[in-house]
């Protein structure tokens, strides 16, 4: 799951790398159980050859949109913070990517509702002072220890930026 290194510039290290909470499998694994409780429902309730071959090409289908689909997203979308920026990737025909430097970050916040409570996530909001305004990366694990850590690295990207100014 870590990012490649050359991705990476010199005197760069990765502080966080994480993706999405499993919890955003939830929904894709039900809309499974469900397809193939249709199909096996309807392969022991008809005798007909055809219906059956009709039925499991729905299901397949609707497993390859519904579940696959999903979990290759989930697979492919990446959330670091390195020393000097946070880096979203995402995407599994086209990649996307965004890179904040943390001298933009104006404010690190997260929201947890309550299923997000139970299951130890949730929503990291972060204020730039770019023309996005605000990027939230929903769905991140212990997402108080990432708010914090991060605003570790704002506080020493602002004091050494101090220190610099006072040198002058």
């Amino acid at each position: 799951m870590a990012i490649s290194k050359n991705l990476l510039n010199e005197g760069e290290s990765v502080v966080v790398d994480t993706r999405t909470h499993p919890k955003a499998l939830l929904l894709p694994i039900f809309a499974l159980v469900v397809l193939l409780a249709i199909g096996v429902f309807v392969q022991t309730q008809t005798d007909q050859g055809i219906v059956h071959n009709v039925v499991w090409v729905v299901v397949a289908i609707g497993i390859l949109w519904f579940f696959v689909r999903r979990l290759l997203i989930w697979l492919t979308a990446t959330y670091t913070i390195t020393t000097r920026r946070l880096i979203t990737r995402h995407g599994v025909i086209t990649r996307r990517g965004h890179d904040i430097p943390l001298t933009r970050v104006s404010d690190v916040a997260y929201e947890k509702d309550l299923v997000d409570r139970l299951l130890g996530c949730g929503t990291l909001v972060i204020s730039d002072a770019s023309t996005h305004g605000q990027v939230a990366l929903p769905d991140i694990p212990h997402v108080e220890d990432v708010q914090r850590k991060l605003n570790e690295l704002l506080h020493d990207l602002h004091e050494a930026e101090d220190r610099r100014n006072e040198g002058v």
